[in-house]
């Protein structure tokens, strides 16, 4: 059997929360968005998210900022005409796809927290995971499995690996944690694993999408135009 190569753990600075926008979950949902945000504002850390103002990304937006920690929010130009963008945030980035979105909340990362969410976060976490085994992405994932709403997906996973369409040590890609207090734990003492049949790009100067973004950024301080380069994404 195959072993993963592993990294040392680095410092976390930045953590990427992908959660869901909807305002109509039930309670425990949110109050695992709020403690999430209050953990990682209490640590000093800086939320990536998608700067939805609804919902639990607005939720842990909220309880991040309050706590004294900070938020990058990372929206396409059509969803800020649509007025669909928290305004509080620390940091907004604007760019032109949903697709460039993705890419520059990874870039901006030390490790990703998924929130249980729909299609959009479902589809987030997929793609992180994937990058991952790829060698793309090392840094911690972490599934926050609140009340039991990621057990499906995680029974899918197990049956794709007793199928034969993923090999076991995928599985180490990502951990679960049953609480926001265990899903930051688990971000600040994770060690990077890396398939040895990935290609070890590891967001150097090929970064995934680095190439061709030109987002526009606003801070509280006004707003700025400029290509993200690696020294921008610290």
């Amino acid at each position: 059997m195959e072993s993963t190569r592993t990294t040392p753990a680095h410092p976390i600075r930045s953590v990427c929360v992908y959660c869901a926008s909807s305002t109509k979950i039930p309670a425990p949902y949110f109050e695992a968005a709020d403690e999430l945000g209050r953990l990682l504002g209490e640590r000093g850390l800086n939320v990536v998210n998608g700067a939805g103002n609804i919902g639990l990304m607005r939720a842990v937006s909220d309880a991040t900022l309050a706590a004294g920690g900070t938020v990058t929010g990372v929206i396409p130009h059509f969803m800020v005409e649509q007025n669909w963008y928290h305004k509080g945030l620390t940091k907004l980035i604007e760019v032109e796809t949903m697709h460039e979105r993705k890419q520059t909340m990874a870039n901006l990362s030390d490790a990703c927290i998924a929130l249980p969410g729909g299609c959009g976060t479902l589809e987030e976490l997929l793609e992180v995971i994937t990058w991952k085994q790829l060698g793309l992405y090392v840094n911690p994932i972490v599934i926050l499995n609140v009340n039991h709403y990621f057990d499906p997906l995680l029974q899918l996973f197990d049956q794709a690996v007793q199928e034969q369409f993923m090999r076991p040590q995928h599985q180490r890609l990502w951990t679960v944690a049953e609480s926001a207090a265990e899903a930051l734990q688990r971000v600040l003492t994770s060690r990077c694993g890396i398939l040895p049949c990935a290609r070890s790009l590891l967001f150097s100067s090929q970064k995934v999408g680095s190439a061709g973004i030109d987002p526009t950024i606003h801070t509280k301080k006004g707003s700025q135009s400029f290509g993200l380069t690696p020294s921008l994404l610290k």
